[in-house]
């Protein structure tokens, strides 16, 4: 019964309504994996950098790279590589600096995919619901120039009614999903705030224990 009602609907709402309900579809399935890639990449996850720069702040420099040696989320693949280049008496103090700004972005990059498709969304749903009921509003009133004087109030009202399903319907994917990106966006920032201060912290200890 639920499957037929659905179907009804999608077919009073015309091809827009069927494209989306695509949409729909595709913005859940991408916040529960860009969650799941978040959560999988570390993104809430700074206590153990924080430790390990603690390290590397007492002059423990081995135990704090050994720290984050099995971990590979955001943060610690940064730390350690900024420790790493430290250590290293080939780079100089910008070479390094600039290796460790090189993994930053990439992990940036990382963290960040996924989102375009979401702000994509965000954009066309609403469009698409409105052309959806331009198209229906036409075919509304073309019906209605055929009826002539024989023409049915109610029907042009039904007609106009289904017409504005698209919009909300529109409106109704296009709200999450920007709200949704809103909410990455935000942690996407918040990791880069946090690889920028262990960064630092990193590169200040070195140049005052030198």
């Amino acid at each position: 019964m639920m499957a037929q009602g659905i179907s009804e609907f999608l077919v009073r709402g015309g091809p827009a309504l069927w494209v989306i309900a695509v949409l729909s579809v595709l913005t859940l399935a991408l916040i529960l994996w860009k969650f799941w890639d978040l959560a999988r990449l570390g993104a809430w996850s700074r206590a153990s950098c924080d430790a390990a720069v603690g390290d590397w702040q007492q002059n423990r420099r081995q135990d704090a790279i050994a720290r984050l040696a099995r971990r590979n989320g955001l943060r610690a693949r940064v730390v350690r590589r900024a420790m790493e280049t430290r250590l290293d008496a080939d780079m100089s103090d910008a070479v390094a600096r600039e290796e460790t700004q090189r993994v930053g972005k990439l992990a940036l990059m990382q963290a960040r995919r996924g989102l375009r498709a979401l702000e994509l969304i965000a954009t066309i749903a609403p469009l698409i619901g409105l052309l959806g009921t331009v198209l229906g509003m036409i075919e509304a009133f073309q019906a209605l120039q055929a009826a002539g004087n024989r023409a049915d109030p109610a029907a042009l009202a039904g007609g106009i009614w289904q017409a504005l399903l698209t919009t909300a319907a529109g409106m109704a994917v296009a709200i999450p999903a920007a709200m949704a990106l809103s909410w990455f966006e935000s942690i996407v920032d918040r990791v880069q705030a946090d690889l920028e201060d262990l960064a630092t912290r990193i590169f200040i200890t070195v140049q005052k224990g030198a």
